[in-house]
Order: C-alpha cells, then sequence, then structure tokens
C-alpha cells in the first residue's frame, strides 16, 4: 500500500568503504607474509637464520592481530604497538629481504593511525626501505625496483588520502543535515506553541475576560442601588450569577480542551488509548512497543485526540470489525499506528459534520508538534494511519 507521506530519514554514516579497506588490508598482509615464508623456506633451507625468520613471522603475524582491538585512534597504545609492528617487520626485512613487500598494507595501517603528515613520512621511509631491500635481492640493476615501490606507495597513499577526503565531507553533510531537520523541527513546535498561545489568548479574552468584566460592572452596580432599590440591586446579582456559571462552564471547556479527561488524576498514555473503544461492533487491540519514556502533556493530549478522531472514522466509515492501536517508543521519536481491516479508500477524504474528527485536524495537531502524519491505504484491505511526534532529547 504506497504512503500518501513518508517518515524523515536519518542517513547513516558511511562507514562501509572504510570496513572494506580495512578487511582487504588485513587480509593482503597476511597473503604477502604466508607468500614470503613459503619464499624463503623453499630458497633457504636449514640457514642459521631461519628459526629467526620464523620467529619473527610469528611474533609479526600476532602483533598484526592486536592492531583491530586497539582502534584507529592515534593514542598511546596504539602507536606504541605501530612502532612495535614496523620494528619487526624491518628486523625481518633485514634477515631476509624478501619480506619488503609486507609494507603495502603496512601503509594502509599507517596512514589510518598517525596523522597525514606523519604517515606520509613514516609511508616514505618504508618505501625507501622496499626499495633498498629489493636491490639487494637483484642480481642487476633494474630500473622497476628503484620506481615500482615509489609508484605503489603514491598510488595507495593517494587512495586512502581521496577516501578520508570523501568520508570526511560525507559525514560533515549528514551531520549538517540531521542539525537542520532538528532545527526545523524545533521552529515548527515553537511557532505551534505561540499559535496556541495566541489561542488560548484570544479563548480567555473573548470568554472569561469578558465574563469577569461584566460581573465586576453588575456587582459594582448592584452595591450602588443595594439601599435605595434592593430589587434592582438583587436583580444585577442574578445576573452577574448567570454570567458567572456561563464562565465556569468556558473555564471547564478550556481545561478540558488543554488537558482530556481520560489523562486526567495522573493517568498515562497508554492506559488512555487501552482503555478507547470504538463501538459494540468494533473490536480495539492496544500494544506497546518499546522502553515507555515520559511523554510532554501536549504530545499525550494530541495523541490522545488523533486516537479517538481516527477511532471514530473507522466506527463511521470503514466498515471493519477490528482496529489495533500500537504505541511505539522509538528514543527520538513515539509514534502512534491506527490501523483496521475496513474498507480503505482510494484518496483521503475530510468530514463534513464539523465535529473535529477529520484527517486535517489530525495533520493539524501533529504539525504543531513538528511531527508527521502518514496514511496507507487501499481500497479493500484496510487503512493504517501512524502519527510520528519527535522528543527532546534526554539531558
Amino acid at each position: 500500500m504506497p504512503p500518501t507521506e513518508e517518515h524523515p530519514v536519518t542517513p547513516a554514516p558511511p562507514r562501509d568503504d572504510t570496513r572494506t579497506l580495512a578487511t582487504v588490508a588485513h587480509t593482503a598482509f597476511f597473503l604477502l607474509l604466508g607468500a614470503s615464508v613459503a619464499r624463503f623456506l623453499l630458497r633457504h633451507p636449514g640457514e642459521p637464520r631461519t628459526p629467526w625468520v620464523i620467529a619473527l613471522s610469528v611474533t609479526l603475524a600476532l602483533l598484526y592481530v592486536l592492531g583491530p582491538a586497539l582502534g584507529a585512534a592515534p593514542t598511546r597504545r596504539r602507536l606504541l604497538w605501530l612502532g612495535l609492528v614496523v620494528t619487526t617487520w624491518v628486523v625481518l626485512v633485514v634477515l631476509a629481504p624478501s619480506f619488503a613487500w609486507c609494507a603495502v598494507p603496512l601503509f594502509f595501517t599507517a596512514l589510518r593511525t598517525l596523522p597525514p603528515r606523519a604517515a606520509i613520512v613514516l609511508v616514505a621511509l618504508l618505501t625507501a626501505f622496499v626499495v633498498t631491500a629489493q636491490l639487494q635481492l637483484s642480481k642487476s640493476f633494474d630500473p622497476n625496483l628503484l620506481l615500482a615501490p615509489p609508484a605503489v606507495a603514491a598510488l595507495a597513499t593517494a587512495v586512502f588520502v581521496h577516501m578520508e577526503r570523501q568520508a570526511r565531507a560525507q559525514r560533515a553533510l549528514i551531520d549538517d543535515l540531521i542539525r537542520t531537520r532538528r532545527e526545523l523541527a524545533a521552529t515548527e513546535r515553537r511557532e505551534g506553541t505561540l499559535a496556541e498561545r495566541q489561542r488560548l489568548s484570544m479563548e480567555i479574552h473573548d470568554t472569561l475576560a469578558q465574563n469577569l468584566s461584566s460581573q465586576q460592572m453588575l456587582l459594582q452596580a448592584a452595591d450602588r442601588t443595594w439601599d435605595t432599590d434592593p430589587a434592582t440591586a438583587r436583580g444585577h446579582v442574578r445576573t452577574a450569577t448567570g454570567i458567572a456559571a456561563h464562565g465556569l462552564a468556558e473555564a471547564r471547556r478550556l481545561v478540558h480542551d488543554l488537558a482530556p479527561s481520560e489523562l486526567a488524576d495522573g493517568a498515562g498514555l497508554a492506559e488512555a488509548l487501552r482503555a478507547l473503544d470504538a463501538g459494540p461492533d468494533i473490536e480495539v487491540r492496544f500494544h506497546l512497543e518499546g522502553a515507555p519514556a515520559p511523554l510532554p502533556d501536549r504530545v499525550q493530549s494530541a495523541l490522545l485526540r488523533i486516537a479517538q478522531g481516527a477511532l471514530a472514522n473507522v466506527r463511521e466509515h470503514s466498515g471493519a470489525r477490528t482496529a489495533a492501536l500500537t504505541l511505539s517508543f522509538l528514543g527520538d521519536q513515539v509514534v502512534l499506528d491506527i490501523a483496521d481491516d475496513g474498507r480503505g479508500f482510494a484518496e483521503p477524504r475530510t468530514d463534513a459534520d464539523g465535529r473535529g474528527h477529520g484527517l486535517p485536524a489530525m495533520r493539524a495537531r501533529v504539525r504543531q508538534l513538528g511531527g508527521t502524519l502518514t496514511i496507507e491505504s487501499t481500497p479493500g484491505e484496510g487503512t493504517v494511519l501512524s502519527a510520528a511526534i519527535p522528543l527532546e532529547p534526554a539531558p
């Protein structure tokens, strides 16, 4: 069922490329180390240096295995580990120059561990050592042995630096998008708060304030005429009493709008949703997912009103037999899903009965809180309405 609106999605940091490169570098290191050991044993069997070469090879392999456990940050332990790896490799190359090509994976290790300038210096030193070792193995001068290692080192360094710059740019872009989204959500919440305050101020001015002003004038008039015209004074008091009763009703209406009676006496949103029904012919089920977190009163009121309006629509329009309410706490947002097995519809429709249970009213409530409303419906397959409201991060 295609959604008419979509929840905002936060992109994940681009770490797959870095992990893939690290895996390839580790695999290449052990392949080169194994090939170098095999080559040495085949060409130099029974030499006195063989035990030393084997012992250093095993030591180098064990040291390299410890690297991922220390992390990639340039801490003292990480720097000490890198120094031991490079020193062991240098001693090994002095004993057997064929181990020189194990330096290629060490290029990436140095680039991931050290700051850029220090890493480039270490790569240059390793490259010079590789060239020297290869020239020792060669019986005659070969220009490839002099040019190939620097070319490989330069290519590896350029690729890694380019990937790191791209990763930093992507992380900065993602952080900027997340920050912008949060700022927009905060702005919408502030605008909703200001609009609600303005509405309440107008309501109070047009009802309670006017009523109190009228009562004051009537009581003052009654006080002035109490001794000279008691009948008129009593009439003013009765009129003031009627205005007071009307003002009390208006005050109760305002309080009811601000805090639904279902949430009174400290009742939580989950309990209020669990107690809802859609009439005798519709079975309503409630599900709670995630760890419940304290919700602002405005969020609880809005979600309860949305649930009531959605169930009213289910009762009046869907022809459903069952409806499911699901309240999900997802850390940075709370989501309320209302699903039914009714007839569904092709296009969202609005109510014309003026009772405030229509989709536009739901959208307005969610929009004031910086959230989104998603409606998924297909004729004959029911309807799913989902209201997602972001939450302020916990201090």
